[in-house]
């Protein structure tokens, strides 16, 4: 298959550079509320769209996490990238984690938000139904949402990110995509790796919480770490903007030169 450069946003000129993956639901607009507030100093980051969203919006598939992972393999290669750290929200944490498996050795540290584990996340049969019916039913995605920030966030905010869902993202790429980060499990790929990895969690969320990154993220990771948001769901980003971005530098400053 032909390369193919992902539409890519850069923040900051920092000498630790950072893609950083969009989930399901959004393209790389999901960091709006997080960027005026990053520290470009130390850090320098792309936000990416990926197959399917955004200014990829028409781009050819496959839309999986395996696609997604080489092509933000070629764009770190065109940007000068040799060693960079990989942040991902949702399916976001999935590509990341995937971009580990391919290149271990580029990979200084991992960030998963409410991350997708590296073995799927099997859903009852009421529940996929429901996953499988938001690519084409707009309620579906609202429901999605509401469930997963507490049901108590404000009815216009709920509209707003469904709006951009359905403006953002290519209806089947984004079925497809379900299939991938869902049903694959590669967690045998990146078992016992010694980058260092975070998982930041949301404790209204009730599909991608702590314990779940227990029985998970930490077993994956001998140098995983688990940190929840008290006052955040599935979405951190818009929910705790600025908690989110003190635990995510924090850890990505750690590394020694950052």
């Amino acid at each position: 298959m032909a390369p193919f450069l992902l539409p890519h946003q850069r923040i900051g000129d920092g000498p630790h550079h950072v893609v950083a993956v969009h989930g399901w639901l959004a393209d790389r607009d999901a960091w709006a509320p997080v960027v005026d507030d990053l520290d470009g100093d130390a850090l320098g980051y792309a936000l990416v769209d990926l197959r399917g969203y955004g200014e990829a919006k028409d781009a050819p598939g496959p839309y999986t996490t395996t696609r997604a992972a080489a092509d933000i393999l070629a764009l770190a290669d065109r940007l000068g990238w040799e060693r960079f750290s990989v942040v991902g929200h949702s399916m976001g944490g999935s590509v990341a984690q995937r971009v580990l498996a391919a290149a271990p050795e580029r990979v200084r540290r991992l960030v998963g938000v409410s991350p997708v584990p590296a073995g799927g996340l099997l859903m009852p049969p009421e529940q996929w139904e429901l996953f499988a019916g938001a690519a084409e039913n707009p309620a579906a995605r609202r429901a999605i949402v509401d469930a997963t920030t507490g049901g108590n966030r404000p009815d216009a905010w709920l509209d707003r990110m469904v709006r951009r869902s359905l403006d953002r993202s290519d209806p089947a790429a984004f079925r497809a995509w379900l299939d991938s980060w869902a049903r694959e499990d590669f967690h045998a790929e990146v078992a016992d790796s010694d980058v260092p990895a975070l998982a930041v969690v949301g404790a209204l969320d009730p599909a991608l919480g702590a314990e779940l990154m227990r029985r998970t993220w930490l077993r994956c990771y001998p140098k995983g770490r688990v940190t929840e948001l008290p006052r955040a769901g599935h979405y951190a980003m818009d929910e705790t903007p600025l908690e989110l971005i003190r635990v995510v530098e924090d850890f990505l400053r750690a590394d020694g030169d950052a």
